[in-house]
């Protein structure tokens, strides 16, 4: 997990976010909040980086996404810029179990104005993933990101292949843990969910994989 990229000098990584990336107010303001809040700031390392957000913003004009499935919110800086960057006919569904810290993410939402886009269900990710399927919402979301638990990684996966249209895309998120992934002597259940999931996504012909080395890695699945 990281708020920043991981391998970039200090330097690069300034020069990075001063020409390569947009963040605006609402997204400084967020990512503040969430560094100084007495029980988040040990955690804060769980938010996407700025330039990981500038990336997502890019993806969403691409593929044109109008509605966004969210599995994991932590204090909800991704659903505040997928929602900026769909614009007000965007819808997001964000899944989370945490009251504490979606109510940092329900405060800058509010702010930012994209609250009434942003249908937030606090309930274990799984069950709401189970009733949206049952629901008939498969094939309806444009892109889904995970970050969320890693023992449930691979669950969460085949449920956005259900619920994402063909052609849509799914992000996996922190990938390569910090590096941990790739060292044989790592067996923590997180890094051993994470290696099962990379080569699951990697062997799925239901997709087109690329992992891409921003954040703490991120991987996406186009949909086929």
């Amino acid at each position: 997990m990281s708020s920043s990229s991981m391998g970039l000098s200090d330097s690069v990584l300034k020069y990075l976010r001063t020409v390569g990336m947009r963040e605006d107010a609402d997204q400084l303001a967020l990512r503040e909040a969430t560094t100084t809040h007495p029980n988040s700031s040990n955690m804060a390392m769980m938010q996407i980086s700025p330039e990981q957000g500038q990336f997502m913003t890019l993806l969403v004009e691409l593929i044109g996404v109008k509605r966004y499935l969210e599995i994991g919110v932590f204090t909800g800086y991704s659903a505040l810029t997928v929602a900026k960057a769909m614009g007000p006919k965007g819808h997001v569904v964000a899944l989370d179990v945490s009251e504490e810290f979606t109510a940092i993410a329900r405060e800058h939402w509010q702010k930012a104005g994209v609250a009434e886009q942003i249908d937030l269900r606090l309930a274990p990710a799984l069950d709401s993933l189970n009733k949206m399927q049952k629901d008939g919402e498969l094939n309806s979301f444009d892109f889904a990101f995970i970050d969320a638990d890693k023992g449930n990684y691979k669950a969460y996966y085949e449920a956005a292949i259900a619920l994402v249209r063909p052609g849509g895309v799914i992000g996996i998120d922190n990938v390569l843990w910090n590096g941990s992934v790739a060292d044989p002597m790592d067996h923590r259940a997180d890094t051993e969910a994470i290696r099962e999931v990379n080569e699951f996504v990697y062997s799925d012909e239901r997709v087109t994989v690329s992992m891409v080395p921003i954040g703490d890695g991120l991987t996406l699945a186009r949909k086929r």
